[in-house]
């Protein structure tokens, strides 16, 4: 009883060092404060001292406690997480533009790990890993058993070094086994090209620190020699990145201060309104890269390519132009990641990245598991039909989008009329059915540098 009393001053302990750590003084109200949930404490006490004296093998302090905070994050939704010291630093290094491994954006799903989207020009994009793919086994592990944290640490290695992936994918009788050769992969987030007289091409794979700066630039590569009679923004297969990117890239198109989007949560720092001002995108004391925008960038009449893949920041944008009718919006609905994932920094060089808040678009619509419904559907497969993806609707635990904002009543009743009228927009999203890309845009696109 001594130890199991002990174990359990040590736990409660242990729960309210990580209480005050994440500040949940200051977001929980009194009543919530003032008391700790002791029989389930107690609980956790007793199979923690059962485990440090009777398992078949000893188990360290530290081993038991990661687990058991990274169980308690990993299932509340698909993007809460314990990140230890490597994954810490994989995300700062991520969202930096540059990272090492074989270039896929993956969740978990059944203890297997699922990829939500091949990251363009890497090796996995290059192999065919398509989205929906389940890996079951990385070389000779088995996945089943693994966090994503481990799965994707086991993914990640030195440049030239090579991997095996084993693949269940739906429409193979047999599994698959691709051989990838691991890269440093550097991560352009903006391309873009004139496609004829008067018509550019902006694509963005991902949302960085510079993703904003470099669309600028880009428009400005556009406009020189001439004006410019329509713009197509791709965000296709975007798995989305940094929200303050997303508030800048909006920016360049929508008048300054037009709302972008809105947060909601439980804390008075989950509401928030993101605008098209320097205050919502720009970090730091940095240059405004939007004085530099070409003014017509605001004016030209757009279309923003979407798919299942476009995810978080590019739904963000995509969300944004749809309600100001500044774009049509065009392809099939989005992901449908609309929540907000905060990362809490902890002792020892790790961190937890947990869900506090979701997404809504100026008109106050959520995009948690519903995503953006185009204006006009153009259909991706051969024959027309609508191609099976990975959505966050398909994941286990995933978040809910049926909440309304709290701040409902201060979005606007109606979008702020910035581009196309009314008229232009179609009461209902119209069918399109198109064939595969042509071989000269398929090779095109294999040529470009994403994230």
């Amino acid at each position: 009883m001594g130890k199991l009393k002990q174990a359990g001053l040590v736990c409660a302990g242990l729960v309210g060092g990580v209480l005050i750590s994440l500040q949940f003084s200051a977001i929980a109200d009194k009543e919530t404060r003032a008391s700790l949930p002791v029989e389930e404490l107690r609980t956790f006490a007793e199979v923690f001292n059962a485990i440090k004296t009777g398992y078949v093998e000893p188990v360290e302090d530290k081993k038991l406690i990661t687990h058991a905070i990274s169980g308690m994050l990993s299932n509340l939704d698909p993007h809460s997480s314990y990140l230890d010291a490597d994954a810490f630093k994989d995300l700062q290094v991520g969202t930096q533009g540059e990272f090492g491994g074989i270039g896929i954006e993956v969740g978990m799903e059944d203890g297997l790990v699922k990829v939500v989207s091949p990251i363009e020009d890497t090796p996995a994009y290059r192999a065919g890993v398509k989205p929906g793919d389940l890996i079951f086994k990385i070389d000779d592990t088995l996945v089943k058993g693994l966090t994503l944290n481990e799965a994707v640490k086991r993914m990640r290695g030195k440049p030239r070094s090579q991997i095996r992936l084993s693949i269940l994918r739906k429409g193979e009788a047999k599994p698959l086994e691709i051989t990838l050769t691991r890269e440093v992969i550097k991560v352009q987030s903006v391309k873009s090209k004139l496609v004829e007289d008067g018509y550019g091409y902006l694509r963005i794979t991902s949302f960085q620190e510079n993703t904003g700066a470099a669309v600028v630039k880009h428009l400005q590569d556009l406009f020189k020699p001439g004006p410019m009679k329509g713009l197509v923004l791709d965000l296709r297969n975007d798995p989305g990145g940094l929200l303050n990117s997303a508030v800048g890239v909006s920016a360049a198109f929508l008048p300054l201060d037009t709302l972008v989007t809105s947060t909601d949560g439980r804390t008075p720092d989950a509401k928030h309104r993101f605008s098209a001002s320097p205050a919502d995108y720009l970090r730091g004391s940095r240059d405004d890269y939007i004085k530099a925008l070409p003014p017509e960038a605001r004016k030209v009449p757009m279309v923003v390519l979407v798919n299942g893949g476009s995810a978080s920041a590019s739904e963000i944008v995509a969300g944004a132009l749809q309600d100001h009718r500044r774009a049509i919006v065009l392809g099939t609905t989005t992901f449908g990641k609309g929540s907000v994932q905060t990362v809490l920094p902890l002792p020892g060089n790790t961190a937890i990245k947990l869900t506090t808040a979701r997404y809504f678009t100026p008109s106050g619509r959520s995009i948690q598991a519903k995503g953006i419904v185009p204006d006009i559907v153009v259909e991706e497969s051969a024959n027309g039909s609508s191609a099976e993806r990975l959505r966050e609707a398909n994941l286990d635990h995933h978040l809910d989008g049926s909440k309304d904002p709290a701040s409902a009543k201060d979005a606007p009743a109606k979008p702020a009329k910035t581009g196309h009228p009314p008229s232009r927009r179609p009461a209902q999203p119209r069918t399109i059915r198109t064939r595969p890309p042509s071989r000269r845009a398929a090779n095109w696109r294999q040529k470009r540098t994403i994230s």
